[in-house]
């Protein structure tokens, strides 16, 4: 790939050791007023009676927060990656009223995608007893470490619930940040990674589809540095007979990856709290979960909400990501749908 640069120099290219000092590029401290219109577009959207499945921006009116939320999706999509909205109290929510608080939040970033063969476009993140080392368990299922990761779609949103006993802390790390690291330690390990390599879709297959899709690790299209990565679905992956295996080298450079990945002077580390939202661009960033230790008492066990969005104006992507998007459309990718399924928002 000559038409790569030796080092990329984006907001988006960040060492966490350093991000760490200026909070106020990632971290929103929502007001009373803020508080205040959120509550209110959300009781107005409530009492509508609309199906939050097909919510859009134009069913939930934030006049005053709206160019707020416009500076917060360039941020994800042309800035750090990240945004972390802090100041929320969800003991003053019902379920359905912090659901569609958070919803409604996010249709002014994207439009929702569904995120498993159930057509989920709210997400529950929680220990529910899964076999991390089960081929068809999704590891957010379980209190494991999940390691370094991106989603299906454009931008993954979260807010917290309840947190555990012990542990489950966020980590994130610039995808950009990590290329650059290798281009100075190996650029031939780098270089591997602008190869295609099989990822399991976990039984989560669409109609016609392969059990698995190959992009890049690194992919650069239109002078811009794309990631996709979860290396626990690359090895299974390998259970397919007809997937390409894993070269000896290809391995190391998946290695170097996430040893570079888990440095903590490049990553960062935050713990997010009851009410706390993050939203992170799968395209530039990978996020991950600490192990953790639950509550004892099923009501305080750790809890999030998730969301998949699809972000108008965001980046293009190489065709070749449509194996995994089922296109590259700007603002209508990304989400999992498989035969039979029927778009839903579970309170539970």
């Amino acid at each position: 790939m000559t038409d790569l640069p030796e080092v990329l120099n984006t907001p988006a290219a960040w060492k966490g050791l350093e991000l760490e000092k200026t909070p106020e590029l990632w971290v929103w401290q929502l007001s009373t007023d803020d508080i205040t219109e959120l509550t209110q577009a959300t009781q107005t959207f409530i009492q509508s009676g609309l199906n939050a499945e097909h919510m859009s921006k134009a069913d939930f009116p934030l006049p005053k927060l709206e160019k707020k939320l416009e500076e917060v999706k360039q941020n994800l999509i042309k800035g750090v990656g990240f945004q972390v909205i802090k100041g929320l109290d969800p003991t003053h929510f019902s379920r359905l009223e912090v659901a569609t608080l958070f919803m409604g939040l996010g249709s002014h970033l994207g439009v929702a995608r569904s995120q498993n063969a159930a057509g989920h476009l709210l997400g529950h993140v929680r220990n529910i007893g899964a076999d991390a080392n089960d081929s068809k368990t999704r590891i957010y299922q379980t209190n494991q470490r999940q390691t370094f990761h991106t989603d299906s779609a454009d931008v993954v949103g979260l807010i917290c619930l309840q947190t555990a006993q012990s542990g489950g802390e966020s980590l994130l790390v610039s995808a950009e940040t990590i290329y650059n690291q290798m281009q100075q330690e190996n650029p031939d390990l780098a270089a591997l990674l602008f190869e295609p390599v099989a990822t399991d879709k976990r039984g989560e297959v669409e109609p016609g589809q392969k059990p698995y899709f190959s992009i890049p690790v690194f992919s650069w299209f239109q002078n811009k540095l794309s990631v996709i990565y979860q290396r626990q679905y690359i090895e299974s992956a390998q259970r397919f007979d007809d997937a390409p295996r894993l070269s000896s080298e290809y391995i190391k450079a998946l290695d170097l990856f996430d040893k570079l990945a888990n440095n903590a002077q490049l990553n960062i580390s935050m713990q997010l709290k009851a009410g706390d939202m993050q939203f992170v661009h799968n395209h530039s960033m990978l996020h991950d979960r600490g192990g953790f230790v639950d509550w004892p008492e099923p009501e305080r066990r750790r809890h999030l909400l998730r969301l998949w969005l699809t972000t108008p104006g965001d980046r293009e992507l190489p065709d070749i990501f449509s194996e995994r998007f089922g296109t590259t459309q700007v603002g209508n990718r990304g989400g999992i749908i498989v035969k039979n399924t029927q778009l839903q928002v579970p309170l539970d």
